[in-house]
């Protein structure tokens, strides 16, 4: 009887340990082995694209970063960069998946600011660059992605990123259309900071009329 109860007493000990370790694991743990992705860079902008009512050409220019994968993705180690490999910004914080991050050229300044760097912002330069994601850690820095771009992406307001199921990099230059033969070529897509990358269908004007004679032909 005396170790029948002995039995009992380990059990509920060790269901007791067993609630306490579950209590405490975190509950949004970045998952390891998954990397962040380039979404999209706008180098030259030329309006206020920050919102702050004040159009600064360094200011105003952004990169976005996106979680393509199925797990929150820890930012902590994460820098952007330009062509020269100078870290420009230090990311921070969790992404959830299929979530962005939008980096303006006013919080690239702001960090350089308050770390007594010199105050370049991200640097994009309009008639071409590389942007770099990497990753630092260990005494080891890995470029987990990046993008060169060229005269046609650094047109004024024009965007470039990652479009349709293959993410393949487009031009998005509703605000400047390019109408030159070279590549990438136009999309007409509109540039989407801080939301998923996407081309709406554009809407043309009809007729009651023209709409009758659709369903008429079977068209």
């Amino acid at each position: 009887m005396t170790r029948s109860w002995g039995i009992v007493v380990w059990l509920l000990v060790l269901a007791a340990l067993a609630s306490l370790l579950v209590r405490f694991i975190p509950p949004a743990r970045a998952q390891t082995g998954m990397e962040p992705q380039l979404s999209e860079i706008l180098a030259s902008p030329s309006r206020d694209w920050n919102g702050d009512g004040i159009y600064n050409a360094r200011q105003d220019e952004w990169v976005e970063v996106r979680n393509a994968t199925g797990g929150a993705i820890d930012l902590a180690a994460y820098r952007i960069a330009d062509a020269d490999s100078t870290i420009r910004y230090e990311l921070s914080g969790l992404l959830a998946p299929d979530a962005v991050l939008l980096v303006m050229g006013n919080m690239a300044e702001d960090q350089q600011r308050a770390a007594g760097r010199t105050v370049t912002g991200l640097s994009l330069n309009n008639s071409g660059d590389t942007v770099l994601l990497f990753r630092v850690g260990a005494g080891d820095t890995v470029a987990v992605d990046s993008y060169k771009y060229g005269t046609i992406e650094g047109g004024s307001d024009r965007s470039v990123g990652r479009l349709g199921p293959d993410g393949a990099w487009a031009l998005f230059d509703a605000l400047n259309k390019y109408t030159g033969s070279g590549q990438p070529a136009s999309t007409g897509c509109p540039p989407t900071p801080g939301a998923a990358n996407g081309c709406p269908t554009p809407v043309g004007a009809t007729t009651w009329g023209k709409i009758k004679m659709r369903f008429r032909d079977g068209r």
